[in-house]
């Protein structure tokens, strides 16, 4: 049932289809970006397929967002274990497995240099990256990014519901939008703009803006509280929401003229370090929230439940799969563009379902009977909001 595509389905089990939609063609996206390092040929939309990043950043603030924010608005508070608990069996049985077999099985790696394995386990691989020599995994990147959101936004929350106050609220995101366009600033002219007459080798331009710019967490606050303030809106203000609602195509129109306009800010450049990350931001909370109603027309769409449901897996195993793929049939795959994209698609799918199935699953089920196990000996259901995984990226 966890793989069936019935909108009936969905909707009952807490699903916003939606979402589900924007999920999954998130990390088909981004898995088509990589895949086009192997020399396939796909359409020019491609390219822009690390915006899908920004995109799953918003749809984690607003879900995550929503979950701790929605006790709050019913008189209660979250139950903070709970969702700590929750985030670890949830990501921490895929991320490392795929840690054991990036240091015990070389051959998957698509750079034959890996940061340290500390850096893995304690998710500040994004924060030492040294991407000319190991860039191998270096997709975690953004799961380090993940790990400290999930850290930092419990005690804020908690600090700001203590006495909430719009304004307080307001103040603490223009300053962490201002403040992180200014650090991006900064950084490009002192950290990039020296490098810009180098192109090549160690120390060029693009590898000192991916380590200053575009890999380090508190560059990259923006998709994350574009999508908390949504859930802010959703939660604290639903007569706003309601009026948002129903104007959802012209938000959803808004969004995709935005991601046009940051798809045509030269990148990587100083307009688009210190602009295009709230601009894609706010876009994609546009059309977030364009896709948040509960019924919706991408229910239809087949395939997408499964997708959205791997997302996570996938996005984890399908650049070691692309690695082997590449590394034992390259010579076979050759000017063969549509049989190299069924071959490595095919693959990050097999692959993709294996870890989810065998890891990511069992684990949230694991918790889910721990929780509710717990739930059963106080005799009371005080705990239930938290129990249910079904909404959470």
């Amino acid at each position: 049932m966890i793989f069936s595509a019935n909108p009936q389905i969905q909707r009952n089990s807490g699903r916003l289809p939606g979402l589900d939609v924007l999920r999954a063609f998130a990390v088909v996206w981004v898995m088509l970006y990589h895949v086009t390092s192997y020399g396939l040929s796909l359409p020019e939309i491609i390219e822009f397929g690390y915006m899908a990043v920004d995109l799953f950043f918003v749809l984690s603030g607003f879900l995550i967002g929503e979950q701790l924010l929605s006790p709050y608005a019913a008189g209660s508070e979250p139950h903070w274990w709970q969702f700590y608990l929750r985030r670890a069996f949830r990501i921490l049985p895929a991320y490392l497995v795929m840690v054991m077999l990036y240091f015990a099985v070389p051959a998957i790696r698509e750079s034959e240099g890996i940061q340290p394995l500390w850096q893995f386990l304690t998710f500040t691989q994004n924060m030492c990256a040294d991407y000319f020599r190991a860039r191998a995994f270096s997709h975690a990147w953004s799961l380090c990014i993940e790990e400290h959101f999930y850290l930092i936004l419990p005690p804020i929350v908690w600090l700001l519901a203590r006495k909430p106050s719009a304004t307080r609220i307001a103040m603490v995101a223009i300053v962490l939008l201002l403040g992180g366009m200014a650090l991006r600033a900064w950084l490009w002219q002192h950290s990039v703009a020296p490098f810009l007459h180098i192109a090549s080798g160690e120390g060029d331009f693009f590898t000192r803006y991916i380590e200053k710019i575009y890999n380090p967490t508190f560059t990259r606050l923006d998709g994350l509280l574009a999508g908390v303030l949504l859930a802010v809106v959703k939660v604290f203000r639903p007569g706003w929401w309601t009026w948002a609602m129903v104007r959802s195509r012209c938000f959803l129109a808004g969004g995709l003229i935005g991601v046009a306009a940051a798809m045509y800010m030269p990148s990587p450049g100083y307009a688009s370090a210190v602009s295009s990350f709230p601009l894609l931001s706010a876009s994609f909370a546009c059309i977030v929230l364009a896709s948040s109603g509960p019924k919706h027309w991408a229910g239809l769409v087949p395939g997408v439940f499964p997708i959205a449901t791997m997302a996570f897996s996938l996005y984890l195993a399908h650049k070691p799969v692309y690695q082997l793929i590449h590394s034992h049939f390259d010579a076979q795959l050759q000017d063969a563009n549509l049989l190299a994209l069924c071959v490595y698609g095919g693959g990050a799918l097999a692959a993709g379902s294996l870890l989810y199935l065998t890891v990511e699953r069992p684990g949230v089920r694991l918790c889910a009977f721990i929780l509710n196990r717990r739930r059963r000996r106080l005799g009371s259901d005080a705990d239930g909001s938290f129990v249910a995984d079904a909404r959470v990226p």
